[in-house]
């Protein structure tokens, strides 16, 4: 259920951060077994709940299964404390809306109280198999992984964007509707994203943090009202139809209350949901931008040679802006392939995550099965997909199956860029030297000049194994050479 209708002493704000949540909850799991009252169980489920929504949010980056272990833990107890939760909400709306006399108040607080009880007993089992060695070990562990990602970042507010994009889709289906399912669904929507800039961005909270939980807490009441409805109607509660009128308008009208408070501030120009989405990522390049910038800490988590990649990237770029300055190579007709390119140099050894042995095939999969970041299209994160799992190995012959996977414009495409990485790759010596690289087109000859080379190497026995795909893409003969230091 949501809110209470009753007002509480305000406790003392908590340390913020995942390990001030984490040790919390263990402090509120010995307060809410003294007795499983009213308040300690709310502020439990308050500080699980927070624990779950930071690890759904870092989960996004960081691909540690230990996040998902904890969320689970996390989840299992907040569930059991979920129906006792309920009933102390119930009961406090009941008291609230009727009177000691009223017959369908005692039947419905006698329900409650039945209720309670057993809920409690379940409770109790749930916090005795909770396991609080392992929660702390993670609260050990899991604020080190989560310290890696500066709060505030474009990749935050890339992850706030796609949860207010969410939430705004349930939020215009919830006005057309008004439905209670919509508008509970749009509760938990809005709940989301509250705990996405809650948790990750600390500047926009402070701006919106009271009229999302204003929000929140109108549609938690909409929610409680229509539970304890369903209730007295599952239980019989009403002994007439006098009695079952004026409960259903009585609760209709705080209902209606909260549902046009909400519309008031959601709707037309002065729309709380403009005022979020304006400062979050805008416009193409913003977007493309952020959701690069989010792929890059994912990659960094995977990744055990993130500087390599970091590296090839720049090869890359500089290798593609080389071969289109000579008209060589261009943009693809759907899409942009030099921001393809990036992506794939960028996350082309996230595969090694699983083991060195035909990694490239691990990246594919890994890239393939990623949710769409906003800003992007399926079809591009397929192609970056299927550059990344020929920048080494298998080429990428037609009838290979991540080829097969393409639309057929975006196949040639994937090919060249695919030989640009491939050898992009096998151009950084990995001795800590950022070459500089020249291209030069003379006489149908492509020559890459590369300070540090030189064909003696033990290198250059695999850079000219990586440039025969870029000799076949664009066919012609690839040379590479050492470029002087005055030239690079």
């Amino acid at each position: 259920m949501g809110t209470t209708p009753s007002t509480a002493p305000a406790r003392p704000k908590p340390r913020v951060g995942l390990r001030a949540w984490m040790e919390r909850v263990l402090v509120e799991c010995e307060r809410a077994a003294a007795g499983f009252e009213s308040d300690p169980v709310h502020d439990l489920r308050v500080a699980l709940r927070r624990c779950r929504s930071l690890a759904d949010g870092l989960m996004a980056m960081d691909p540690d299964p230990a996040w998902q272990d904890m969320k689970k833990a996390g989840k299992r107890l907040f569930q059991a404390l979920g129906d006792l939760r309920d009933m102390h909400v119930m009961q406090e709306w009941v008291e609230k809306l009727g009177d000691a006399d009223d017959p369908v108040a005692v039947k419905l607080l006698n329900h409650i109280h039945a209720r309670e009880e057993q809920s409690k007993q379940q409770a109790f089992q749930s916090l005795q198999q909770f396991d609080r060695k392992q929660w702390r070990q993670w609260s050990r562990t899991l604020p080190r992984r989560a310290a890696r990602v500066r709060l505030g970042s474009v990749v935050f507010k890339h992850l706030a964007l796609e949860k207010w994009m969410g939430a705004y889709d349930l939020h215009k289906r919830a006005m057309r509707t008004r439905s209670q399912t919509a508008l509970h669904e749009l509760r938990i929507g809005i709940k989301r994203f509250r705990y996405t800039v809650e948790n990750f961005l600390p500047q926009q909270h402070s701006a919106w943090g009271d009229d999302l939980k204003n929000l929140q807490d109108l549609l938690g009441e909409v929610h409680d009202l229509d539970v304890l409805w369903a209730t007295a109607m599952q239980i019989a509660a009403f002994p007439d139809l006098e009695s079952r009128n004026r409960w259903r308008e009585r609760l209709g009208s705080e209902r209606s209350k909260r549902v046009d408070r909400y519309r008031e501030k959601t709707l037309g120009k002065e729309s709380l949901w403009r005022v979020w989405r304006a400062e979050l990522p805008t416009g193409q390049q913003q977007l493309r931008a952020a959701a690069m910038a989010r792929m890059r800490v994912w990659a960094s988590y995977l990744d055990p040679d993130f500087d390599h990649s970091q590296r090839v990237v720049r090869l890359a770029l500089q290798l593609f802006d080389g071969l289109a300055r000579a008209g060589l190579l261009g943009a693809g007709p759907h899409h942009d392939s030099r921001f393809v390119l990036e992506a794939a140099a960028m996350l082309h050894d996230v595969g090694r995550a699983k083991g060195e042995k035909g990694h490239q095939k691990d990246s594919f999969k890994l890239i393939r099965d990623m949710a769409v970041p906003a800003g992007w299209t399926a079809r591009e994160l397929g192609l970056t997909a299927a550059v990344a799992r020929f920048h080494r190995g298998a080429l990428p012959r037609p009838r290979s199956q991540p080829l097969q996977r393409l639309e057929l414009p975006d196949r040639k495409v994937a090919a060249q860029l695919s030989a640009v990485l491939r050898l992009a790759n096998r151009l950084d010596f990995r001795n800590g030297v950022q070459p500089t690289l020249q291209v030069e087109t003379r006489d149908r000859m492509v020559t890459v000049h590369v300070p540090g080379y030189h064909p003696l190497d033990r290198a250059a026995e695999d850079i000219a194994a990586a440039r025969h795909l870029l000799e076949i893409v664009l066919r012609r003969p690839v040379l590479v050479k050492n470029a002087p230091a005055a030239r690079s």
